[in-house]
């Protein structure tokens, strides 16, 4: 993104150059959260800190990202603990709240150590709760999630089913032959990371759709350098995407900027399947 970026300043420098002259710059409204900067990060790191450790994938072998996989759960525990009392500390959220919450989940994960997805929900359950309740920041909160999670849930489901019916799952085929598949994109040479780049840079995906259909492919042959190079290449650009980008840049530019996601993605792609 860096480099399309600075590419993309380069080539039209000129036609930067008069913007940058003409611009009367950016008024940002003075919103007042009541956090600091570094309250602010140190929100958005234990969020996101609870997402990628709760959805950490177990793999072989005895390094950390294997020890990590086996404790994901308690450092999942300890993140989530630490975002509670955050919450209570810094937005005033309820303590009986919280500590209900976490009593639920306590007792689900000692009535179910095989599953830690129950205590999981009902952590999410009851954050849901509070915030649903609480008439300040926690209530938008609560309605941008689920407005969120009814716009993607389904496409993602639809997105399983396809990517299942079409593609198979690792070891089954599906409606669309494994050896087409690997004809097109199997292994890691330069025209088939080139081919998912392309193919990237037009198909559109939904949110997150582009997971299970990515992991369909891989199971019906694709390398892993062009799957990269997909998953890279399609929330990019679509076909859909680029009509709306050349209404506001011109085809020029948008004809540049899709030229110079696909190479990155293909270089990315190669990169990636040679050393992995």
């Amino acid at each position: 993104a860096f480099l399309i970026g600075l590419l993309m300043h380069v080539f039209f420098l000129r036609e930067e150059r008069e913007r940058a002259d003409n611009a009367k710059g950016f008024v940002t409204a003075d919103i007042d959260t009541g956090l600091s900067t570094a309250e602010s990060v140190a929100l958005f790191a234990l969020l996101i800190g609870v997402l990628v450790f709760a959805n950490w994938a177990q793999v072989p072998g005895d390094g950390a990202f294997h020890l990590i996989g086996v404790w994901k759960w308690p450092i999942t525990a300890f993140i989530a603990a630490t975002l509670a009392l955050f919450l209570i500390l810094k937005r005033h959220w309820s303590a009986i709240g919280m500590a209900a919450t976490s009593a639920v989940v306590l007792a689900l994960a000692l009535a179910l150590p095989n599953h830690p997805e129950a205590a999981f929900a009902a952590g999410i359950t009851g954050l849901m709760v509070q915030a649903m309740l609480r008439p300040d920041d926690g209530h938008p909160w609560f309605e941008q999630s689920w407005d969120f999670a009814k716009k993607i849930l389904p496409l993602l489901l639809l997105g399983v089913l396809a990517a299942g019916f079409f593609l198979g799952r690792p070891g089954q085929e599906g409606i669309i032959p494994t050896t087409w598949v690997t004809a097109t994109v199997g292994g890691n040479g330069i025209a088939a990371t080139f081919a998912a780049s392309l193919i990237g840079g037009l198909m559109y995906f939904a949110t997150l759709t582009e997971i299970p259909i990515v992991q369909g492919l891989i199971g019906a042959g694709m390398g892993k350098g062009p799957a990269l190079a997909l998953l890279l290449a399609g929330p990019a650009v679509s076909l859909p995407n680029l009509l709306a980008i050349r209404a506001l840049i011109g085809t020029k530019k948008t004809f540049v900027y899709v030229t110079l996601v696909v190479i990155m993605a293909t270089i990315t792609g190669l990169i990636y399947g040679h050393w992995f």
